[in-house]
C-alpha cells in the first residue's frame, strides 16, 4: 500500500477510517516517468486519478501562432485539475502534459475514482477542495498574463522566487509568460543595459530587487 509515502504526502488518507479510503489506497498504483515524457494530449482519454509525490508535470496549450502557453504545474502533494475535469465530466483531455523532471505519482484507476466519489464524502471533499483551488490558480494566472506590460509581467516572474538568482532560460519564462522568447530576450537585455541584473547562459544574476519592484508599483515604464 506504499503507507510511508501516503503519510508523506497525503497524511490525511492514511488518518481516515473510512473503508472506501482504504480501499482507494490500496488500488493506487505507484507510478515513475522520466523527464520530458508526454503525458496527455488532447484528445487522450483519462483513465486515472493522478496524486503526485514528486518532481513536476507542466500543462499547457498551444496557441494558433505555435506558442506554448503554460496553463500550470503539478508538484508534490498536487492533483491534476485538468485531470480531474475530464474525469468528472467524462471528456478527453484538451491540452498537453509533460513531466518536467523525473516524476513519482499514485495513479487510481477512473472506475475506482468514481465509485470512491459516490461512496466516500472524505474523498469527495478532497476532490472538489483540491479541483477548486488549483481552478483558482490557474485563473489568477490567465489572469496574469493577459494584464499588465511585458515588463510588468517579466518584473513579476523575476521576483517570484525572492533569490536573486534565477535559473530559468529565457524559453522557459516566455512559456511562463505566454509570450515568445525574442520577446523575453530582448526585455532581459534592456534590463542588464539599465543595471538591473546580469544574464549568463541558462541564468539570470544579481537581480535588483528594488528597481523591479518600481515598476510594479508604477504601473507604468516610467524608469
Amino acid at each position: 500500500m506504499n503507507e510511508k509515502l501516503w503519510k508523506l504526502h497525503f497524511p490525511a488518507f492514511i488518518g481516515s477510517t473510512d473503508k472506501v479510503i482504504k480501499q482507494l489506497m490500496d488500488s493506487a498504483v505507484l507510478v515513475n516517468l522520466p523527464a520530458r515524457q508526454q503525458v496527455f494530449y488532447p484528445g487522450k482519454v483519462c483513465d486515472h486519478y493522478l496524486l503526485m509525490l514528486s518532481g513536476s508535470i507542466k500543462a499547457q496549450i498551444i496557441a494558433e501562432d505555435g506558442r506554448e502557453i503554460l496553463l500550470y504545474h503539478v508538484l508534490a502533494g498536487d492533483s491534476c485539475v485538468l485531470t480531474t475535469s475530464c474525469l468528472l465530466g467524462d471528456n478527453n483531455y484538451p491540452a498537453e502534459g509533460y513531466t518536467e523532471t523525473e516524476v513519482s505519482a499514485f495513479a487510481v484507476p477512473a472506475h475506482i475514482f468514481h465509485r470512491c466519489l459516490e461512496q466516500s464524502t472524505f474523498f469527495r471533499e478532497f476532490v472538489f477542495r483540491n479541483f477548486s483551488k488549483r481552478l483558482a490558480d490557474v485563473i489568477k494566472r490567465m489572469e496574469s498574463i493577459s494584464t499588465g506590460t511585458v515588463d510588468q509581467k517579466l518584473a513579476k516572474l523575476l521576483l517570484a522566487s525572492g533569490e536573486k538568482s534565477l535559473y530559468k532560460t529565457h524559453n522557459e519564462l516566455a512559456l511562463e509568460l505566454g509570450t515568445a522568447r525574442e520577446v523575453v530576450s530582448r526585455h532581459l537585455k534592456r534590463f542588464e543595459s539599465y543595471g538591473w541584473l546580469i544574464l549568463s547562459r541558462g541564468s539570470i544574476q544579481n537581480i535588483n530587487f528594488e528597481a523591479l519592484n518600481k515598476i510594479l508599483d508604477s504601473g507604468n515604464r516610467q524608469y
